[in-house]
Parts: structure tokens; C-alpha cells; sequence
């Protein structure tokens, strides 16, 4: 099937067919569309799978990997205390950290969704403009580092991504179809994977308001989203009661929002410019028909409308994290793809003017060689029919090569475990090397469990002190732990004791406001003295021992107990 013409919104324009063009197969369309799909989503698995093991989880991550391993009714337990959003990814970490409970089996699901979802942007791409836009989108996804970043992380944004960017495919065929079932059970399934994949439904409601949809189209849509609004509200219910999980978030500015631009558009000034420009030039879809479902008016809302309504929620009670609306950035490679076809289709028309009439000449002089040339034979065999070479669309791939080895450097460094927001292994290592079984230790704050609820085998035999019960059935993250006078009365036994602590704490950046927590730190002050230090980026491991047994180590600071706890 030959492609067709485009009009000047950016869009496929109608045309007739002729009968000759019915007769002919429509396989090389098809081949268009799959190329679309497959090489986006090659090129995002190879993206993901670099480095997949970097040999450290961050915090989250640990989350993940410690709550994943037991056993469901502990799972269930947990929910209803803390990370509800979270609880179907869990139970399905659950199932695949059984098969193999290690850091790549962790992001594996994640390098194979954000694959997943590079695929459907070429494929939704394909669907609204051409194949060849399909392909550009595909590949601006697989190559921008945010998505680079979450395809391996052991946390539910990709997964979300993927339902969220398949729930918008599917959303196109309804507006066409009328069949709205597919949509609905898609959306509904990514909402549970993260409540604020909701929005997504604003994002839709806009698109349907840019198309001036009619009735029908408006019934349909609005019956699926009450679905899934009502599938979600147990949920939204339940998380509402965990909302202390998120006190320690602050209200967005306009650098947040700025920031998100530049995550969405590539890094690097020359990257980012002129991905800008081309999103801009992509946007001349909204100036099509009424009634046409084009690319612009899709994927402008998808890419806009979630983090905008996320943010100005967040104003009044702070909600907003980036990772939250991962699934956004799915409409602005689409965007800056159509721009760039938009681009390219401008040159070819003004530049095939100015060629015109030096085209004369050279067909002269073309003609008068093929004159010299000896007559062919009747009997002679036609020479077979080249393939015709879409030049356009590999260039824009080489385009695209170029914007990967610019930022190269970006996505090399974020498979360093230093470059996340911390690396429990990293302080595994160094207990494992200094604590031996039977010793003593106390996590500060409760949260710093986390390194030996990831890595066990480096606290096998360790005598936690705050400890009351197996973590895994308390129905909490990181265990319950004794109070005030409970831990006065254990510490009082021991002579030495090894401390985790986390180094916001030592450097005074916060003060927990839980009474157990500030008893560790006043205790600590009151009876011990530090007279040894490992200290990593993110959590140092101090050995302290009982006063007048020994002198303080000169150079290790007592943990600041401010009167009032310091938020974080």
C-alpha cells in the first residue's frame, strides 16, 4: 500500500482509491507498522537490560524486594497499614521474585514493560499518523533517559506506563468503534498498579473535547471511565488513611514543572531545544477538522494534562512526584515525531520550487545520455523492481542514534548505584566486613532496617535491639519496636552496640518525631560515646561503647536531638 498524502494539520489525509490500488497487497503496510512496534521496543529492552544489575537496590526498591518475598496473608496484613497503592504489584513481585528473588528477577518487569511501552508508542504513532512517525516516537521513548531510568527500577511506574499507554491506544480504536470494554478493563488494571493513573482519564476527556466528539462517542467514554472510578474507590478509600506516607513532599514550583519539561524532552541543551521546537511544530494537528482524532489531540492532552492536574492538586495538599506521571511522557515523543514529519514534508514542498528549474536541465542532459545508450532487445528481460528505500525515515533514525550518543554519558551514569537516591548494599558491604553474629544492633531511624531486610545474609546472626517481632508478620515495613522504657532497659545490658544510622541524622538535616526514635538518639547521648565510624554517602555505621569503658574516637559527632522534631 502506497502512503498517503498529508494535509497540512500533520495528519493522513482521505483520498480516493483507485481500482488498480485495490488489487494491490497491502503487506508492505503492514510490514511499516510492525517495524514500527518491533525496533522501538528492541531498542528499549537492549536500554533496559544494560546494566540491569548494578549490584545495589536504593530504599524503594529494598521495599519491594523485602515486602515481595513473603507470604501473601503477610502481604495482605501489611495493606492495610501502609502502601495500599502499591498492593497489586507487590502480589505480582510476589509470584516473580519466587521464580528467582534477586536484583535483575526485581527489575525485570520493568525493562519488559517500559519495552512494552516503547512498542505501543510506535504502534499509536503508526495508528494517527504514519509508520514512520510511529517509528520516531518508538525510538525517542526507548532513548530518553527517564524512561531509561524507570526501566530499571523494582517499582510499579513502568508497568503503569505501559497500561497507561496501551489504555490510550485502545482508547482511539473506541472513539472509532464504539467498543469501550477493552479501555475500561486496561485503565482500570493500571489504576490499580498506581491510584493517580486516574488522570489519565482527564487527559482523555480532553482529547474527546478538542475532537468536539458527539454524543455517542461522549456516552460510551463516560460509561467506561464511571467503571473504572468505581473499581478504584476501595482503593482511593483505603490509601486516604496512609496519606502520612507522603508528609514529607512539598508543594511543586514552576522549576518542578521545568524540570519535568526537560526529563519529558531529553537532556542536554541541544537536544532539549530542539526537541521543544518540534513538539511545537507537532502541534499544528489541532487545527484539523472537527471530528478527526489526530495525533496532536491525543497526545498533547496525555503529555500535559496529568502532571498539570497533579500539580495544582498539590498545591493545596502536597502530592507530586515525577514518577507518579511516568506514564505522560508516552504523548511527547509522539509529539516531537510528528513535528519532525511536519518539518520534513515543509522542506519537501518549498525545496521541490527551487528545484524545479534546475530540474530542467538535468532532465536535458539526462535524456540526451540515455539517447547514446544501446537500443535494448524487445526480448530482453525488464530489470527487476527495486525496493524503494525510505531515506526520510532512516535518517531520522540516525537523527535519533545521534541524540542516544549525546546522552550517553547521562544514561552510563545512572546505572551507578552512587547516582540513586541512596545504596543499602553499599552499607550491607560494610556490616558484613565489621558486625559479626551475636553482636548487637540498632537501626536509627527504624526506617535503616532496610539494608538488612534486603540483604540478610549481611546481618545473619545480629541481635536486633529494637526489634519486638518478625518483621515480616508485624503488618509494617520495617518491624515494631519496643518503646521508650523497653529499649532503655535492653541498651542498659549492653556494653557495646553497633548503630545504622542514617546520615541526614547526623548531620542534623531531620529529626524523627516518633518517641522510640528520640529515645535511641537521647540514650545513645546519655550512656555511650562513638569510637568508631564507617561512613558511606547515604548511612554511616558507628560502633558506640558504654561510657568510661573507653574514650570517644575524636572526629565522630554526636547525634544531634534537636527540642522539636525536624520534618524531612
Amino acid at each position: 500500500m502506497e502512503p498517503q498524502p498529508f494535509d497540512a494539520a500533520g495528519e493522513t489525509a482521505a483520498v480516493p482509491v483507485r481500482a488498480a490500488e485495490r488489487a494491490t497487497p497491502r503487506a508492505p503496510g503492514r510490514r511499516a507498522r510492525v517495524v514500527a512496534a518491533v525496533v522501538p521496543a528492541t531498542v528499549m529492552l537492549a536500554v533496559g537490560l544494560w546494566g540491569v544489575d548494578r549490584g545495589g537496590m536504593w530504599r524503594d526498591e529494598a521495599v519491594t524486594f523485602q515486602v515481595a518475598r513473603r507470604g501473601v496473608p503477610d502481604i495482605w496484613r501489611l495493606l492495610h497499614n501502609v502502601d495500599a497503592v502499591h498492593g497489586l504489584y507487590y502480589l505480582l513481585m510476589h509470584v516473580v521474585l519466587a521464580v528467582r528473588a534477586d536484583e535483575v528477577f526485581l527489575r525485570l518487569p520493568s525493562v519488559c514493560a517500559a519495552a512494552a511501552t516503547a512498542a505501543l508508542v510506535g504502534t499509536l504513532g503508526a495508528r494517527l499518523a504514519s509508520p514512520r512517525v510511529g517509528l520516531w516516537a518508538g525510538l525517542l521513548y526507548a532513548v530518553t533517559p527517564m524512561a531509561g531510568h524507570y526501566a530499571q527500577e523494582g517499582r510499579s511506574y513502568a508497568l503503569v506506563a505501559a497500561g497507561a499507554t496501551g489504555a490510550t491506544l485502545l482508547f482511539t480504536r473506541a472513539v472509532r468503534t464504539g467498543s469501550w470494554r477493552s479501555y475500561g478493563l486496561l485503565l482500570g488494571l493500571a489504576c490499580w498498579l498506581h491510584e493517580f493513573a486516574v488522570l489519565l482519564l482527564l487527559a482523555h476527556a480532553v482529547s474527546l473535547m478538542l475532537v468536539r466528539a458527539d454524543r455517542r462517542v461522549w456516552r460510551g467514554w463516560a460509561c467506561a471511565a464511571g467503571a473504572v472510578v468505581l473499581a478504584l474507590l476501595p482503593m482511593v478509600l483505603v490509601s486516604r488513611t496512609q496519606s502520612a506516607q507522603l508528609a514529607w513532599l512539598g508543594p511543586p514550583t514552576w522549576r518542578t514543572a521545568e524540570g519535568l519539561l526537560r526529563a519529558f524532552l531529553g537532556s542536554g541543551t541541544a537536544v532539549h531545544r530542539t526537541c521543544f521546537l518540534l513538539a511545537l511544530l507537532g502541534l499544528a494537528g489541532l487545527a484539523a477538522p472537527r471530528g478527526r482524532l489526530t495525533l496532536a489531540r491525543v497526545c498533547l492532552p496525555l503529555a500535559a494534562v496529568p502532571p498539570a492536574a497533579l500539580m495544582l492538586a498539590s498545591q493545596l495538599s502536597p502530592l507530586y512526584v515525577d514518577r507518579y506521571v511516568l506514564y505522560s511522557l508516552s504523548g511527547a515523543p509522539l509529539l516531537v515525531a510528528a513535528g519532525a514529519d511536519t518539518a520534513v514534508r515543509l522542506v519537501r514542498r518549498y525545496g521541490r520550487r527551487w528545484l524545479r528549474g534546475r530540474g530542467r536541465v538535468a532532465g536535458a542532459v539526462a535524456s540526451a545520455l540515455g539517447a547514446l545508450r544501446r537500443p535494448r532487445s524487445p526480448l530482453a528481460a525488464a530489470p527487476a523492481a527495486r525496493p524503494r528505500v525510505p531515506l526520510v525515515a532512516a535518517l531520522g533514525v540516525a537523527v535519533i542514534a545521534l541524540a542516544l550518543l549525546h546522552q550517553l554519558p547521562l544514561l552510563r551514569a545512572d546505572r551507578d548505584p552512587a547516582n540513586r537516591a541512596d545504596d543499602l548494599a553499599l552499607v550491607a558491604r560494610v556490616a558484613a566486613t565489621k558486625v559479626r553474629p551475636g553482636d548487637p544492633v540498632l537501626f536509627l531511624p527504624a526506617q535503616a532496617r532496610n539494608a538488612a531486610l534486603a540483604y540478610p545474609q549481611d546481618f545473619r546472626g545480629i541481635r536486633d535491639v529494637a526489634l519486638t517481632a518478625p518483621v515480616a508478620g508485624s503488618g509494617t515495613l520495617y518491624g515494631e519496636e519496643a518503646g521508650p522504657a523497653l529499649l532503655r532497659a535492653r541498651l542498659a545490658r549492653l556494653d557495646r552496640v553497633w548503630v545504622v544510622i542514617d546520615r541526614d541524622l547526623v548531620e542534623g538535616r531531620w529529626s524523627p518525631a516518633g518517641s522510640t526514635e528520640r529515645a535511641k538518639i537521647a540514650l545513645l547521648g546519655e550512656d555511650f560515646v562513638p569510637v568508631e565510624e564507617s561512613m558511606g554517602p547515604y548511612s554511616s555505621l558507628r560502633l558506640y561503647v558504654r561510657k568510661g569503658e573507653v574514650s570517644a574516637a575524636p572526629g565522630i559527632p554526636p547525634v544531634p536531638l534537636p527540642p522539636h522534631p525536624v520534618p524531612r
